[in-house]
């Protein structure tokens, strides 16, 4: 069964938020990953509240990014 984007991009960001956190624990050395880690989600937030699936593709492939 494949998931369509509306169920994998709530994943991704859920996955991200947890990342999130880690980079945050490790202070100043994880300060810019997590910034960027922030605007990612935000991104993706704002293009799910767009309804536009070219920009949610978008956020969910710049979400799967972070490691």
């Amino acid at each position: 069964m494949t998931e369509s984007l509306g169920e994998m991009l709530p994943k991704e960001q859920a996955r991200v938020r947890a990342l999130l956190v880690d980079y945050k624990e490790i202070g100043a050395p994880g300060l810019i990953a997590a910034t960027m880690m922030q605007l990612s989600l935000q991104n993706a937030e704002n293009a799910v509240v767009s309804g536009d699936v070219a920009r949610m593709i978008v956020a969910y492939r710049d979400l799967k990014e972070y490691q």
